[in-house]
């Protein structure tokens, strides 16, 4: 038997892509590993998978979480949509000759949506590239109008024509591969010759895509002689969104599901169920004529080393008395110890051994896990939401701390009522410490605003929710793709409870509830199966009810942003992502029983001239 080729997915799209690829991290990262992908990338590195999901990097964490699991290296991208203004068109016209393309050209007088652009493939090759690759991302939403993001040539040689670490691929969605499609190579190769200008030939990459449809042939022959005519790297690129062809219906209706139209062939990109994530024994049968194609797959994957650093410790900058932000510990540590004990001393008037050794514990802890500067910008922006008039009080295990109460970020006594501090902060914990403040809901928004008004979105940001798919949303959405008519969609979703999405045939099975409802499963078969492969599938993301980023004016580095609903930046990651990547979230908690406090208190003034003191 001959040796398996070599061969790396570079550029996978999977469930994070959101309603695009129906692939999950975990599948994709046991595939790679099982078909031992890559394995001739250095051999100690092991086989290597590569994601560029659409529009951001939604999924980059569990994406490395799910290849350090399995033993595969993981490589980092995002497809990115081009904005077709006027003046940065990409002279693509309405329609490609195969029929795939959809894009209405600038001038067109028809309205552009995302899935018409054309785009664009960023893979990072190094932690630099990382960077540069985060940051377009963020360009690429905070830019643009929200839901629609789109980039602009100038924002692409703002940030690639500076960086030596981000590989371009041209694929068969951007303007160079669309251009091909429609036969005008003169065209085509003019574009790509632009590109090359900003990106240069080490970093400027031709994917070349086959899914052995009518046409195919024709048009990766015609990428190919482009790639060679400007001596350009040619890579096999298989667009795989879906993990074995039995999944390519499913990946139709989340086509549907984004663009809100019905299932229909017009509306779906693909033109058979080859799209899927192949071996490399069958990407090397695929372009048997180009084994380059393959080889130059490995080549750019043994490029590709970027760590993410999970469960590195990245604590916020302070602002020092000169106005300066620091990182520097000690400056930090002694800063601190001076405010605690300071604080010490107004609460508690006859200080004695006790409090001062319990500092001292406290202190060590602090000093081990690197936390004074975490402790010092808590501190201060419980200053600034108390200035405001805004009621706010410490929750849970941070009020056990006497640094806490000492800095009046907690006005309960840890010496008065014996508490522990340890349920804090302790080196063994498999989380990092967090503070949890609890405001007025009503003013909550307004404290976001301030922060990220005080401190900068380069170094504050809102932390994201990842909602997905479950039982109810996945049938309302799937039926609506499937044509089946809305009344019988919306009984069938609401007679299921709140269950997951993949537990909608043993619901139907055991509950009660259930029973009687004349379900026709078998008409229902193919809502039922799409329903239960899209368990746990993001759907959108949108801003968390309380998680706040701290960090330093690196955050932008290793974190994409975006806008949430009202305009608050908001990172791509949600609070289990934040904790794994080490950076410290403050839960600024909306409770309304404040608001009400609040309310009663101006009352009393207004009506009785009273003034309480809580």
């Amino acid at each position: 038997m001959p040796p398996t080729p070599d061969f790396v997915h570079l550029a996978t799209r999977t469930c994070y892509s959101l309603r695009d690829g129906v692939i999950r991290p975990r599948e994709l990262a046991r595939a790679t590993a099982a078909a031992g992908a890559g394995t001739a990338v250095r051999s100690s590195d092991g086989p290597a998978a590569g994601v560029a999901d659409r529009s951001g990097l939604y999924g980059g964490v569990r994406f490395a979480q799910a290849c350090a699991a399995e033993g595969v290296r993981p490589i980092f991208g995002a497809d990115l949509a081009l904005h077709p203004s006027e003046e940065e068109g990409w002279g693509i016209s309405r329609a490609s000759a195969s029929g795939i393309g959809r894009v209405m050209g600038p001038g067109s007088g028809q309205p552009w949506l995302e899935d018409d652009a054309a785009r664009i493939t960023l893979i990072a090759a190094d932690d630099a590239g990382f960077a540069t690759l985060n940051r377009t991302i963020t360009d690429h939403h905070m830019d643009s109008e929200r839901g629609d993001p789109h980039l602009t040539w100038n924002q692409i040689t703002g940030r690639l024509g500076q960086s030596q670490g981000v590989f371009v691929l041209l694929t068969d969605r951007s303007p160079v591969g669309r251009l091909l499609a429609d036969g005008r190579g003169d065209a085509a190769r003019i574009e790509a010759k632009r590109w090359l200008d900003v990106v240069g030939h080490d970093r400027l990459l031709v994917g070349v895509t086959h899914h052995l449809a009518p046409g195919d042939d024709d048009i990766a022959r015609r990428t190919f002689a482009l790639a060679d005519d400007l001596g350009l790297r040619a890579v096999a690129h298989q667009a795989a969104r879906y993990l074995t062809p039995g999944d390519a219906r499913v990946a139709d209706v989340m086509d549907a599901v984004r663009q809100q139209v019905p299932l229909a062939q017009h509306h779906s990109s693909r033109r058979n169920a080859e799209g899927y994530l192949k071996t490399p024994a069958e990407m090397a049968r695929v372009f048997a004529e180009r084994p380059d194609a393959i080889a130059n797959t490995v080549w750019v994957a043994d490029q590709c080393h970027v760590d993410l650093g999970l469960g590195r410790l990245r604590v916020p900058d302070f602002a020092s008395p000169e106005g300066e932000t620091t990182n520097d510990p000690r400056w930090a540590l002694a800063e601190l110890r001076a405010r605690c004990e300071t604080g010490i001393r107004e609460r508690y008037p006859d200080a004695g051994r006790t409090e001062a050794d319990l500092l001292d514990r406290e202190m060590d802890m602090v000093r081990q896990l690197g936390l004074a500067p975490y402790f010092l910008t808590v501190a201060e922006i419980m200053g600034r939401i108390r200035a405001k008039g805004i009621l706010a009080a410490c929750r849970g295990s941070a009020a056990s701390s006497i640094i806490t109460y000492a800095l009046r970020i907690s006005d309960v006594d840890p010496v008065a009522h014996d508490l522990a501090f340890e349920r804090f902060m302790n080196p063994y914990r498999d989380e990092l410490p967090d503070i949890d403040i609890d405001v007025e809901s009503a003013r909550r928004e307004e404290i976001y605003a301030d922060l990220l008004d005080t401190y900068g979105e380069h170094r504050v940001a809102c932390v994201c929710m990842v909602e997905t798919f479950k039982a109810r949303m996945g049938i309302r959405e799937v039926g609506k793709a499937l044509g089946i008519p809305a009344g019988e969609v919306d009984y069938i979703a609401k007679s299921f409870p709140h269950v997951r999405a993949g537990d909608v045939r043993p619901a139907l099975a055991h509950l009660p509830e259930l029973q009687g409802l004349n379900i026709d499963q078998g008409h229902l078969s193919l809502l039922f199966d799409v329903v239960e492969r899209m368990d746990g599938f993001p759907r959108h993301i949108a801003l968390h009810p309380s998680g706040v980023l701290l960090a330093d004016a690196t955050l932008r580095d290793f974190v994409p942003m975006e806008r949430s609903a009202k305009g608050f930046a908001m990172a791509q990651y949600d609070k289990d992502d934040v904790e794994a990547l080490g950076l410290c979230k403050l839960d600024v908690l909306a409770i309304r029983m404040l608001s009400s406090m609040a309310h009663c208190t101006q009352e009393a003034r207004r009506t009785r001239g009273v003034d309480l003191d809580f």
